[in-house]
């Protein structure tokens, strides 16, 4: 979507604030020991004390309020009540929220220490590459000049973007458009315009990046079963620097 009013900000900074909330308390939970469902808890009660409700479970039919994802799961990972979180893990939170028609969506991948030192780069390369998204998501620039600098920084680091999975516009539902690809993908024309809500998030992988179902319906992980790590928030495309609506 594109912000046409004052009131769609406000009610977009609003469901951002919540997403912001959940994820914050989210991470202080991961440690080694809890089940990605006691996290996935925190999350959900966050989210209902402040009015808001699920988007993927709206829209998708997710099983869960939030999406966390392990290590070489790259993205939509299923909360469970059997599944503990070990030390050395990568964990993705991964939180869309929607309130009064309005969607917001933010990820961050925290590491449950001690993790490699290999694990660790991966996990800032996610943050700086997005950092680098932030130096051209700005109005009249083409949307591929996102995933230029996007994947000119992951591979500058030795990894590689996971090329099927990538940013979109957001707003009243989910997935709007454009694309935003992690890469410079020749389809991609559309420039970016004043007010357009859209998400950018960096996943990236260690080896060769090539994503495969799990075989649960939702799970994407790494083919050849290496780390992944993703970073993301929702933001407002202006003339100047982009507005983040999920970052504090």
């Amino acid at each position: 979507m594109s912000i046409k009013s004052y009131k769609d900000l406000l009610a977009l900074k609003e469901v951002g604030r919540i997403v912001r909330l959940a994820l914050q308390a989210m991470a202080e939970r991961v440690r080694a020991g809890v089940t990605t469902a006691e996290v996935a808890d925190i999350g959900g009660k966050v989210m209902r004390e402040n009015g808001a409700q699920s988007a993927p479970r709206v829209v998708y039919g997710f099983p869960g309020d939030v999406l966390i994802s392990l290590n070489d799961e790259a993205v939509h990972g299923i909360p469970s009540a059997s599944r503990k979180i070990r030390a050395g893990d990568l964990v993705k939170l991964d939180v869309t929220f929607e309130k009064n028609g309005y969607m917001a969506d933010a990820a961050v991948t925290v590491p449950v220490e001690p993790v490699s030192d290999e694990a660790r780069r991966l996990v800032a390369c996610a943050e700086r590459a997005f950092g680098e998204a932030m130096k051209v998501a700005h109005a009249n620039r083409p949307v591929n000049e996102i995933g230029r600098v996007v994947e000119q920084e992951v591979r500058r680091s030795g990894f590689r973007v996971i090329r099927e999975l990538g940013g979109h516009g957001i707003g009243h539902t989910i997935h709007e458009p454009p694309s935003v690809p992690n890469f410079k993908d020749p389809s991609v024309t559309q420039r970016l315009t004043e007010g357009l809500v859209i998400t950018v998030e960096p996943i990236i992988a260690m080896g060769s990046g090539r994503p495969v179902d799990s075989g649960d319906g939702w799970t994407v992980k790494t083919a050849d079963g290496r780390l992944s790590a993703h970073y993301e928030h929702t933001l407002v495309i202006t003339d100047g620097a982009p507005l983040l609506l999920t970052a504090a």
